[in-house]
């Protein structure tokens, strides 16, 4: 179900008139009224939540939030008024404060037991501003900055007030007071060089310089198709690059860094045709071991940092186990990928430190082009899945479930090398195989009580430190 939060600038230069006689944020409110009916026309919206914020202060700013029907919506939207400061970072800070309000409730983050792209909350904000200078009632600002205190709690297990399934987008008004005689930009809307832009890049969405209603228009379509239920991953080349094909042409090796060593894009994670809720098994492994003597956790970054090694390998699967799939968005990533025309190979894919004695980890899947060449796909696999996987298969198709001593054996060095939980879903696994039960009752999963005991208590803190500072808004969902 995804989320879409409209972020108008209601600042006082939203009054300034544009020579279509209307004002800045007359066409803010048209902008939002034109995406939703865009959106509309998509099967799927009819499972979107909106949201509404404004450049006021907490609670004001919150026009619309997770209690608010659509009636309500249009009304606070149509009721905007354009009187205040230029407080961007203080309503973005709202705006994600708001998205996360029921996070640590439904557990979706999954601290310190590994990220599930499958459990998410997609979620776009749609900042509409002026970009004019960032004002506060202490002054001018040159940077955007968001307020570090929060009074969320919890905060502290993500380091950026945002979440991989969040992306903001901007538009930035320049039309002008007078009609325009210049030709308008040609290929495509481009970034704006205001300050809220390096905020949308950092999240994996963008900006976009408005110069005309044409181009609002224009800018309206793309939107509608950021709409995605995916994560945004932080893709990184470890090693060194690919060696050239047999019977590709030969390139001269380029000095640097190139495009396509460094990704920061969605993987999609479609939702199962036939309950419309995404499935899957396997998290992507966190970027520490957990230990068991530890009262907190480290912070955590909101987009895992996943490196590839370019070293091409066979890709493995093994019938009646488990795997995920997900296809990355296009980017130089993908098209170097298919470029090399070699779909019956992969490139295993790695988190730094999340295994016990390895400062690289072991392998938890692989990046793969499509047999068809149409796009990369992430095999997401259980941890270390070379060392498990033949193991599962000769569990399968030489002792036909009866597990010799010697296998228990090795499948118990495997089991020392494993993330704590893995444990979990490696059961289900085995569970969906039909294998017996492999795995004592009362393994660990890693974390300390006290680390346990605290994101038990934070749900409640949440719920009553929300009735206070977003009041209306103690609605969960999951």
């Amino acid at each position: 179900m995804p989320v879409l939060l409209f972020l108008v600038d209601t600042s006082a230069s939203m009054n300034q008139r544009t020579h279509l006689g209307t004002t800045y944020l007359d066409i803010a409110k048209g902008a939002v009224e034109t995406f939703m009916k865009l959106r509309s026309r998509d099967p799927a919206s009819r499972g979107d939540r909106y949201m509404l914020v404004s450049f006021e202060e907490t609670p004001l700013g919150i026009k619309a939030g997770w209690k608010e029907n659509h009636a309500t919506f249009m009304m606070e939207l149509k009721n905007l008024q354009a009187v205040g400061l230029s407080t961007v970072g203080q309503a973005l800070r709202t705006s994600f404060d708001l998205l996360n309000l029921n996070r640590l409730v439904s557990g979706i983050d999954n601290y310190g037991q590994g990220r599930n792209p499958f459990f998410l909350e997609p979620s776009v904000i749609i900042a509409i501003t002026d970009g004019g200078k960032l004002t506060s009632s202490s002054g001018v600002q040159d940077e955007l900055h968001l307020p570090l205190t929060t009074p969320l709690p919890g905060s502290e297990l993500t380091k950026e007030p945002f979440r991989w399934d969040q992306r903001l987008f901007a538009l930035v008004l320049r039309i002008s007071g007078h009609a325009s005689v210049e030709a308008e930009p040609l290929g495509g809307v481009p970034s704006d060089d205001s300050a809220i832009t390096p905020m949308c890049e950092v999240t994996g969405g963008r900006s976009y310089s408005v110069f005309s209603q044409r181009m609002l228009n224009q800018c309206l379509e793309s939107l509608v198709q950021k709409v995605q239920s995916g994560v945004v991953i932080n893709f990184e080349k470890t090693g060194p690059d690919p060696a050239p094909l047999e019977d590709g042409p030969a390139e001269p090796p380029k000095p640097g860094p190139q495009p396509w060593h460094c990704s920061h894009r969605l993987i999609y994670v479609r939702p199962n045709p036939k309950t419309g809720v995404p499935v899957g098994h396997w998290p992507i492994p966190e970027a520490f071991w957990p230990d068991q003597n530890s009262p907190t956790l480290p912070p955590r970054s909101a987009h895992p940092h996943v490196r590839f090694s370019c070293v091409d390998t066979e890709p493995m699967v093994v019938d009646k186990v488990p795997f995920d799939k997900y296809e990355l968005e296009p980017s130089p990533l993908t098209q170097y990928i298919l470029e090399r025309k070699s779909p019956h190979t992969c490139w295993q894919v790695f988190v730094c430190n999340s295994a016990k004695y390895s400062d690289l980890g072991q392998p938890f899947g692989y990046l793969k082009a499509s047999t068809a060449l149409t796009c990369v796909n992430l095999f997401v696999m259980p941890y270390d899945y070379p060392v498990l996987l033949p193991l599962l298969d000769d569990l399968c198709k030489v002792h036909k479930f009866k597990p010799t001593m010697k296998w228990r054996q090795s499948f118990e060095n495997y089991l020392k090398t494993l993330p704590p939980y893995y444990i979990g879903p490696l059961r289900k696994a085995l569970r969906m195989m039909g294998a017996p039960n492999l795995l004592a009752d009362n393994m660990e999963y890693g974390l300390s009580y006290s680390v346990v005991s605290y994101l038990k208590k934070l749900s409640q803190q949440v719920v009553s430190a929300t009735r206070t500072t977003f009041p209306g808004d103690t609605c969960w969902t999951s």
